[in-house]
């Protein structure tokens, strides 16, 4: 049985979008759920908030999902395809202090420049992992659904529960709760849920 799964996100939120719901169910069922986010993204932070905000908001989400506290780091958002190396030396010391058994990370498909090299880092910091990619359709020309992970009313509940937390974020389309359950019910379908959230899988090791 699984024991600890990490999530990666580059920024604040992008964990919870990818894979919120699917985080409450490995929760419910008794597994370790890891957070990190590598920015914070204070230069995205509307400027009636503290700078710090997110730091803040992320915090409040996680503590809904039921994930272990956040480990937060403060890489400048939009600048990670020059700081890769110190990215892949982070996840190497995650690596080696949570030992996790399946890696959630970004699609090997998203455009923005930081999911790549999350993404890319990933792959690099941890060979002997199953690692799954979470989708962000706004960010990804395609997806390849080969993963699923089906969910109940209370494991999306909480997921847009968790979003709520980020008032700065609320004027992005992606946050809308119409779309969040919109793609949740398109990905249920697909394999005859209600709801689900879907993966890419990168590596699956056995």
């Amino acid at each position: 049985m699984t024991e600890r799964i990490l999530i990666l996100s580059p920024h604040t939120d992008d964990g919870e979008l990818g894979c919120g719901g699917s985080i409450v169910k490995f929760v419910e069922a008794g597994i370790e759920v890891y957070y990190v986010a590598f920015s914070c993204c204070e230069k995205s932070v509307p400027k009636e908030y503290p700078c710090d905000i997110l730091k803040t908001e992320v915090k409040k989400a996680t503590k809904i999902l039921g994930t272990k506290e956040p480990l937060l780091y403060d890489f400048e958002v939009r600048t990670f395809p020059r700081l890769r190396q110190e990215i892949l030396d982070t996840m190497i010391s995650i690596k080696k202090e949570i030992q996790p058994e399946i890696v959630f990370t970004t699609s090997s498909f998203d455009t923005h420049q930081d999911h790549r090299t999350v993404n890319e880092e990933t792959l690099r910091a941890f060979k002997k992992c199953t690692i799954l990619g979470y989708e962000q359709p706004w960010n990804n020309l395609t997806f390849n659904t080969s993963a699923f992970v089906p969910l109940e009313d209370m494991h999306l509940n909480k997921k847009i529960a968790a979003l709520n937390c980020y008032e700065t974020q609320k004027h992005r389309a992606y946050l809308n709760e119409d779309f969040i359950r919109g793609l949740a019910t398109t990905r249920g379908t697909q394999i005859e849920e209600r709801y689900a959230e879907a993966f890419e899988v990168i590596r699956w090791v056995l």
